[in-house]
């Protein structure tokens, strides 16, 4: 039985809304144990003997036909979260600068908005592997910074979320305890 940790791209934000309790249900029909939501914006930890890919096609499945929400997801092994935790060089907390942490199911997008956050000068970024970036905002002015309002372009909506490393770390002691 595999740990994972499921991403959600875009709920309760925007108009799309759906409630943990719910998916947490609707979760039952699926090939899931221990599903466990985090926080109200879209973080899942669960088990599953499928493979990664298929946790994902079957968690997309699950909120298209329940919720009707063109949903995108990244799914990664809990394994995974806790390497990323730990590579990321940036403090979980700090009164300045807030740590971003974009994960994704498509390393060609990420490569691009990688590139493209270079482009841009002045954003401190680094790689952390292929499916995952980290950068820093600065405090109180997340959605207002350069990077920030590259990577909520449509383009990237269907390859790419961001959470802060403070919710990662959340989402990496959650799955590490199923």
């Amino acid at each position: 039985m595999n740990s994972y940790a499921v991403f959600l791209r875009g709920i309760n934000v925007g108009g799309i809304n759906i409630k943990m309790a719910d998916l947490s249900s609707a979760l039952k029909d699926y090939p899931f144990t221990k599903v466990k939501t985090l926080l109200a914006s879209g973080n899942v930890v669960l088990q599953s003997e499928l493979s990664a890919k298929d946790v994902k096609a079957q968690f997309e499945k699950c909120l298209r036909e329940t919720f009707d929400y063109d949903a995108w997801v990244v799914v990664l092994t809990a394994a995974r979260v806790s390497e990323l935790v730990d590579a990321c060089p940036y403090p979980a907390d700090d009164k300045s600068t807030h740590s971003y942490i974009t994960l994704a199911s498509d390393t060609a997008m990420l490569d691009e908005l990688f590139e493209a956050g270079e482009n841009l000068g002045g954003v401190e970024q680094v790689r952390l592997g292929p499916e995952a970036s980290a950068w820093l905002a600065p405090a109180g002015g997340t959605l207002d910074s350069p990077f920030s309002k590259l990577s909520a372009k449509a383009r990237y909506k269907a390859g790419t979320t961001t959470r802060n490393l403070r919710t990662l770390i959340k989402v990496r002691d959650a799955a590490e305890a199923l």
